[in-house]
């Protein structure tokens, strides 16, 4: 699993080496923006369930 994690993140950087930095910016925040709905959207189910 570790090297699987490893190559993946390997690809990731690799493609990120190669967009430009305002590609990069918007796929990054994009990616902060899921992860924020998604963290908040667990926390809402997990305060429903106790």
């Amino acid at each position: 699993m570790f090297l699987v994690l490893l190559i993946a993140l390997g690809v990731l950087a690799g493609a990120a080496a190669h967009v430009s930095m305002p590609v990069f910016l918007a796929a990054a925040t994009a990616v902060c923006g899921w992860l924020l709905v998604f963290g908040a959207r667990e926390r809402l189910a997990r305060a429903r369930r106790s």
